[in-house]
């Protein structure tokens, strides 16, 4: 039995929340409609993400419960569906480049982006303060990362330690980042034995043209689908949460296996997890 997830690839508007949430429905209702259980978009899909200040952006962050959340829980109860978005959380006067997993009963879990670059709003956000979990949807386990994340092969590595059948990359890839979808999303689920999806904004943001390229990538590393251009696109993919879950990969027996688990030594890890000494 597989699990259909689908992703969105699609435009954002700069502090217009309402139009980003009447073009996230019109979505969702037409990939539900197609069988999607789970429904992926962009990181930064509530909001936008070219603020130029942290005072720009307060105004439209959110509580996680909070509007858009409530939105999203009314809208997959009708559906029987979950939804992965982008949004910006605002905890006292701290800002989280956030994304969000929602049901039909109501938030299951959220993150907060860890690595930031210097780029957009994360030049004002606080790093994420939490660990990487791992959500159980009852026919498959989801992480989240958010954008930037997916440089770093740790946090998709906890979370498939952690069970993950599925690692969710909502991101907003901007120019010079045109390696990522053709080489990196397939690394990351290869190596793990996962199942991969990114997905990419499209359109201008205060001069910023964001290259698409969204994907859904299977546990072999091999694409299930590329949206290799800068359109609107959804992009759809079936889990088979058999594939992610065994590592014994045996292509023939007695004499090619191998697991991506069993064959780490992490005794010889440490140095992956020594505090950052350079801070250039």
């Amino acid at each position: 039995m597989t699990f259909k997830i689908a992703g969105v690839q699609m435009d954002i508007a700069l502090m217009d929340k309402a139009a980003n949430l009447a073009a996230m429905e019109n979505a969702l209702r037409e990939t539900t409609s197609t069988g999607a259980r789970l429904t992926i978009f962009p990181e930064c899909a509530v909001a936008g993400y070219c603020f130029d200040s942290l005072a720009e952006a307060m105004p439209y962050a959110e509580s996680i419960p909070g509007e858009s959340s409530q939105f999203f829980e009314k809208l997959c109860r009708e559906t029987d569906s979950f939804v992965i978005y982008g949004t910006l959380e605002r905890v006292n006067d701290k800002l989280f480049n956030a994304c969000v997993l929602v049901g039909p009963t109501g938030v299951i879990g959220s993150y907060r982006k860890i690595h930031l670059p210097f780029l957009g709003i994360d030049r004002f956000t606080t790093p994420g303060d939490r660990p990487f979990e791992v959500h159980d949807l009852g026919d498959i386990r989801v992480g989240m990362n958010i954008c930037y994340d997916g440089s770093f092969p740790e946090s998709s590595r906890v979370m498939a330690l952690g069970g993950a059948d599925l690692v969710v990359l909502p991101t907003n890839w901007p120019p010079g980042s045109e390696t990522f979808p053709l080489y990196v999303i397939n690394t990351r689920a290869v190596e793990n034995k996962i199942y991969y999806a990114a997905i990419d904004r499209i359109g201008v943001e205060r001069g910023f043209a964001f290259i698409g390229g969204s994907k859904i990538v299977a546990p072999n590393g091999y694409d299930i689908q590329f949206a290799d251009h800068t359109n609107f696109e959804i992009l759809y993919g079936e889990i088979d949460v058999e594939k992610s879950r065994n590592k014994h990969i045996v292509r023939i027996a007695d004499k090619h296996e191998i697991n991506r688990f069993a064959d780490r030594h992490p005794q010889w890890y440490d140095a992956i997890s020594d505090p950052k000494t350079d801070e250039s």
